[in-house]
Formats: structure tokens, sequence, C-alpha cells
């Protein structure tokens, strides 16, 4: 049985290839040559570095690991969020 071959890259070293299973291909893997962590490279078959598909797959994994952080909640720039003036009786909070 053959598993499939992946490409990571280092940023000190270069690339290199490691076999997983499918089922057990991690995100990252350590470069053999520095023991630092290596990120995997989609096939150049499925997307092009540094294209849009590359750039949003690239920012939907780190927001797993470095969620964007807020200033406020959104609305609250100073404009009034209704311009009803029966909405200024209600009730706050």
């Amino acid at each position: 049985m053959s598993v499939p071959l992946y490409e990571f890259h280092c940023r000190d070293c270069g690339s290199f290839d490691r076999s997983y299973s499918m089922a057990e291909v991690p995100a990252a893997a350590d470069c053999p040559d520095c023991a630092g962590e290596s990120r995997r490279h989609m096939g150049g078959a499925f997307v092009r570095p540094g294209s849009a598909a590359a750039r949003l797959i690239d920012a939907t994994t780190r927001t797993a690991s470095e969620p964007a952080v807020v200033a406020a909640p959104a609305g609250r720039g100073g404009a009034p969020v209704t311009r009803n003036p029966l909405h200024r009786k209600l009730p706050r909070p």
C-alpha cells in the first residue's frame, strides 16, 4: 500500500517531502535539517503560489491559530445605529 508524498517548506532550509496517509497528514512538520516548523505546501496542480486562492487558503488556515483582534464591536463608531426617534425611548442595558 502506498501513501501520498506531501511537500513542506522551511523558511530557512527550503522544501522537503514526507509521506503520510491521507487521514494523518499534518499542516506542519519538523524540518529534517534545522528541526524548525515547516508548513505544508499545496501542490501546483491545485493552487498556484501567490494566487488569490493560495492567499485565501493561507489566511483561513492562519485564523485558526491567530484570530484577528478587533478594537470595538461593529457599529459602535459613534454614529447612531438607528434613526427612528421611537427607539431612543427603549430601555438600554
